[in-house]
């Protein structure tokens, strides 16, 4: 069963900011991903999302884009990720595949939420299947125990927020700004709105993402979400150091320094 809802409840309880975090798995190539991945855990990630190379993701930013060509040229595949995530799991923190929709309607939906569920994923965002279709993907992950996570952005009218939160489980991911992945040196000012918003309609966690790369973007997001993501910054990490003996180092640093935001002030709720 999935670990997101009691892992958000214990940070809640600790008056914590889960700190999400997103690599594509298979970059730099297939070896170092699991060093890669083996980091983030240890550098504190309270979840994992780990991405599915596509030949087109289309929200992905040119950071993203650039991961997964690296990962496809290395032979990832979506079987590879479910192997990957059955071989690390004891390691990791609770993980959400983060995928297109391409690859799992290739492997079948009920195949995909079974292999999903026994290599120990604990969630799925397939971030281009709309509302009206995720019905059959969600019943075919609950049936094996799965979360469903759903995108939400500034421009989501009120009926859909309210629809996406009777649909999803989990969490809900809210996009901060409009346009594609990638770092920022600010969070967008109206975050904050747009998580009032979404809790007007619904009582899951909120998670915000969409150019956050820094401990105090974190400690920001803290303020009224219920966790930060942090994906391009994290990427761009390994993308520097993909070529470096450094590399899981590299990274395991840069998520501490990330976690150094996570912690909030007594009267925050």
């Amino acid at each position: 069963m999935s670990q997101l809802t009691p892992t958000f409840q214990r940070l809640r309880d600790q008056q914590t900011t889960a700190l999400v975090t997103y690599v594509t798995a298979g970059d730099p190539d297939r070896e170092r991903s699991i060093e890669v991945v083996r980091a983030v855990a240890r550098g504190g990630a309270d979840v994992m999302e780990l991405g599915v190379p596509f030949s087109d993701p289309l929200a992905d930013g040119p950071v993203i884009q650039r991961a997964s060509e690296r990962a496809l040229r290395a032979g990832a595949t979506l079987d590879w990720v479910l192997d990957l995530v059955a071989r690390e799991r004891r390691n990791l923190p609770p993980v959400v595949l983060f995928t297109y929709a391409n690859p799992v309607l290739r492997m079948g939906l009920d195949r995909f939420a079974r292999r999903a569920a026994e290599a120990g994923v604990d969630g799925v965002l397939v971030l281009d299947v709309p509302l009206e279709e995720i019905a059959s993907l969600r019943v075919s992950l609950d049936g094996v125990g799965l979360d469903t996570i759903l995108l939400l952005s500034p421009t989501t009218t009120d009926e859909r927020m309210t629809r996406a939160g009777q649909l999803a489980s989990g969490f809900l991911y809210a996009i901060s700004r409009l346009g594609v992945t990638g770092a920022r040196d600010k969070v967008s000012e109206g975050a904050a709105a747009l998580v009032t918003r979404i809790r007007r309609h619904t009582a899951l966690p909120i998670a915000l993402g969409f150019g956050l790369s820094r401990p105090e973007h974190v400690a920001d997001v803290g303020r009224y979400a219920d966790g930060a993501v942090v994906g391009s910054a994290l990427v761009d990490v390994v993308a520097h150091h993909a070529a470096s003996p450094a590399l899981g180092l590299e990274v395991e640093r840069f998520v501490r320094w990330l976690a150094q935001g996570r912690q909030r002030e007594p009267t925050e709720q």
